[in-house]
């Protein structure tokens, strides 16, 4: 049972240290989030689960982490300058600026009222000064995307590692959007990070590689605890394309907002290193791009064969991290009744998505006997390297269960005055509640078992 409203996840994330607003002790800055004590294990652990997923476990993809700063150049090449904006309108009656595509029928959300300014374009990107002069000229932009950045280093990653056609380059960094109306907790924010991969093939290979990819993105999401049945695969039509894509698969998922996209799956083409490369004009470039004589790179592959130059096609998977905390917070989330008319709220994360992985919790607060041994049996399974494992020395041992429940720690291993005697330890399991005594030699093994 997934939430029913935004409110219950928003005010379990605060009670629970996953996610704060930004900046709230001075009043809090719109559309920005810090990540807690448990918000920052979930996030590293989606993109870890990401990344071994994109990299580790495939054979043809490469890693990059680029910089955040971008030279206009990129962007104004890649499209981003003209294209890169929103419709907004001001009302004049309570001065709120909304984007004109998300009003009905052109009334203020705020006040009722009709009275708005004509649509105008909104640039979402971010600029900041560059370099010791702040005099208009020298700027640099926050990149609104990573995409831009794997593809001037085309060059860099296929001279570095000798890769041939078909082969990718994945990356998972920050990126920012000055949103006309940040909305819906994290679903639509200022700055967030992306994972993104940009597959790199053959020309006349992009459909088979794009259907590939939709089908794998699918089962990866299943794999974070997303049930097919929960997601949606919708063709962007064709005057909702973006400039740089031929065609693009959207992965809708019933957020509890409404059904919104979790990940888009894009053909682009030749566009990207068609509008990066130099020499243009000797590379029979598919895509309609600007025209560059400022690139020294030539992004194109030679055919060992024919000799002939040809500017791959790209196939981008690419979701917002954020969005992927929320699908995988919201998915989890369940109230279940209990007996007597109680009810308890759990988490129930993949164990690989957990922010603890395991809580060891003394019987009785303080006493020194019981916290010593809860003590190594903690340091025991901590250095399985498994994730987070949590000494939980609070003395009451219901309330420990249902917190654990509460943040999603799949298994709680109580030290108790029986442990002392025989060294056994009780193991109580977050989704069944049950509970079994194994010795604490075997506790190691049992975790590794039970979390991977």
């Amino acid at each position: 049972m997934a939430a029913k409203t935004m409110e219950e996840l928003v005010a379990l994330c605060k009670r629970r240290g996953f996610i704060y607003q930004a900046n709230e002790i001075y009043g809090g800055l719109q559309g920005l989030f810090d990540y807690g004590p448990l918000g920052v294990e979930l996030k590293n652990n989606l993109k870890q689960s990401w990344w071994r997923s994109m990299v580790y476990e495939r054979d043809d993809v490469e890693g990059l982490d680029a910089s955040i700063l971008t030279a206009p150049s990129v962007l104004k090449h890649s499209g981003h300058e003209d294209t890169f904006s929103d419709p907004l309108v001001d009302c004049r009656s309570c001065n709120s600026r909304w984007r004109a595509d998300h009003l009905k029928e052109l009334i203020c959300p705020s006040c009722g009222s009709s009275d708005l300014t004509d649509p105008r374009p909104f640039n979402l990107m971010l600029k900041t000064n560059f370099g010791p002069i702040d005099d208009g000229s020298s700027f640099a932009y926050l990149r609104p995307e990573t995409a831009q950045q794997t593809f001037i280093n085309f060059k860099n990653v296929l001279d570095s590692t000798s890769r041939n056609l078909p082969f990718g380059i994945a990356q998972i960094g920050k990126a920012f959007r000055n949103e006309v109306t940040p909305r819906n907790f994290l679903f639509r924010v200022r700055e967030f990070e992306i994972m993104e991969l940009e597959f790199f093939v053959e020309p006349g290979t992009a459909d088979h590689w794009h259907n590939f990819w939709v089908q794998n993105r699918i089962k990866w999401w299943s794999e974070q605890g997303i049930e097919k049945n929960k997601l949606d695969v919708y063709k962007v039509p064709d005057k909702d394309l973006a400039h740089y894509s031929e065609s693009t698969i959207d992965l809708m998922y019933k957020f509890p907002h409404a059904v919104e996209e979790l990940e888009g799956i894009a053909n682009r083409t030749d566009f990207d290193l068609g509008s990066h490369t130099k020499n243009q004009s000797d590379l029979n470039i598919k895509a309609k791009v600007i025209s560059n004589t400022n690139s020294n790179a030539k992004l194109a592959v030679q055919d060992k064969q024919t000799k002939e130059w040809k500017v791959p096609y790209v196939i981008e998977p690419a979701a917002g991290v954020e969005r992927g905390v929320l699908a995988v917070l919201n998915e989890a989330f369940k109230i279940e009744k209990l007996e007597g008319g109680k009810e308890r709220t759990v988490l129930a994360f993949k164990p690989h998505l957990a922010p603890i992985k395991a809580a060891v919790i003394p019987l009785k607060r303080n006493n020194e006997e019981l916290v010593q041994a809860a003590t190594s049996l903690k340091r025991k399974l901590q250095s399985l390297s498994l994730g987070r494992v949590l000494l939980e020395n609070s003395g009451n041992i219901g309330k420990s269960y249902r917190r654990h429940d509460e943040v999603g720690t799949p298994l709680c291993l109580t030290v108790d005055f029986q442990t002392l005697e025989d060294q056994t330890v009780t193991v109580r399991d977050r989704d069944t509640m049950g509970q079994e005594r194994i010795h604490v030699e075997e506790a190691p093994a049992y975790v590794k078992e039970h979390i991977n």
